[in-house]
């Protein structure tokens, strides 16, 4: 039977605890597994909660920082320090596993051991709202070669896992390191790509792997503002990635050339789609633009993207969210979105 250790960093969610840890304990049977919840100082009950919780279960550990440490910290304490089972998987004391998660991830690491680590499909649901209903029966696996996974992660220039749905070989995990503390805002994205650097990457079909809890505290990038900042966590992201991946990258500038041109085509486009949709006050468009320029000194200008933001400039804010149904490139924008979801949502990528 495969072992794994699962880390619950917690700060100030103690209320989520309980069902976190259920989700784990309770609801993946056929691996055997150890959890360890680290308080990161909460100003709240969190740390009673979780020592109450490890009271009633020999299999929870609990450590509770005295001073606050931040979640990178507390992260790789668990991951490096901790966790001593055949995979480790990162767990968010807010979010859940779906029924047999674990049991699935293990049983595709155990029969691809060429596999670094596995992922699956999250399902996001509202806090307070009813848990979505979740598919746990898999349809069978994918193992896609990790240089070729990393490379379409460059390409476009974005991610395709959530986090609470990946479970880590733990040996790798070592191997490649903790996560960065320079990346507070981008060091899921980073860490998957050097797992891939260095590993292939299993892919879960047909179930569901764990439940994303959306509520005020993890909505960073829902305002504008925070879309902006979104992209510059990318770029230092990908840029890290080929630093510390040098010697496995031999391509590495075409890499960084295919990530920066995709981040600046996202920059333009959230530019001109502010006009599309009246967001002109509120959406950073001249910073989107120097983003742009910075990721492409001297190119950006040639991308479809600034053309149809100059377009959009000369047409005016006022009258743009009028036209913008019959405007070439929004549709085209809906109709790539439609098939990078369905891509997502059938094979993970």
């Amino acid at each position: 039977m495969s072992t794994v250790s699962v880390v619950i960093p917690c700060y100030k969610y103690g209320h989520f605890l309980a069902d976190c840890v259920k989700s784990v304990l309770d609801e993946q049977e056929g691996v055997d597994v150890r959890v360890l919840i680290i308080d990161d100082a909460s100003p709240d009950d969190s740390a009673d909660v979780a020592r109450a919780l490890a009271a009633e279960d020999p299999r929870i550990e609990v450590r509770v920082h005295e001073r606050n440490q931040g979640h990178i910290a507390t992260y790789n304490e668990g991951l490096l320090e901790w966790a001593d089972g055949d995979y480790v998987a990162l767990l968010s004391a807010d979010d859940r596993l779906v029924p047999g998660a674990l049991v699935r991830a293990a049983a595709l690491l155990d029969a691809h051991p060429e596999a670094g680590f596995a992922y699956g499909r999250p399902l996001r649901f509202r806090h307070g709202g009813p848990l979505p209903a979740a598919r746990t029966r898999g349809t069978g696996s994918v193992v896609y070669p990790g240089r070729w996974w990393l490379e379409r992660r460059f390409r476009e220039g974005t991610g395709c896992i959530t986090s609470p749905e990946v479970v880590v070989r733990t040996s790798l995990q070592r191997e490649v390191g903790g996560y960065d503390p320079e990346l507070p805002h981008a060091g899921d994205i980073e860490m998957w790509m050097r797992l891939a650097a260095h590993a292939d990457v299993g892919y879960v079909q047909g179930a569901d792997q764990a439940f994303y809890r959306v509520h005020g505290n993890n909505m960073s990038t829902t305002d504008f503002g925070g879309q902006l900042d979104d992209l510059r966590q990318r770029l230092v992201a990908f840029d890290s990635v080929l630093k510390k991946c040098a010697d496995l990258l031999p391509e590495a500038d075409r890499l960084s050339r295919a990530a920066r041109t995709r981040l600046a085509r996202y920059a333009l486009r959230r530019a001109y789609r502010a006009y599309d949709r009246g967001r002109t006050g509120v959406v950073p468009v001249d910073e989107l633009v120097a983003f742009a320029a910075e990721c492409l000194p001297g190119g950006y200008t040639a991308l479809g993207e600034y053309r149809a933001l100059r377009l959009r400039r000369r047409i005016g804010a006022g009258v743009m969210p009028y036209l913008q149904p019959l405007v070439l490139s929004a549709v085209v924008d809906r109709g790539r979105e439609w098939l990078w979801w369905r891509s997502w949502k059938r094979r993970g990528i």
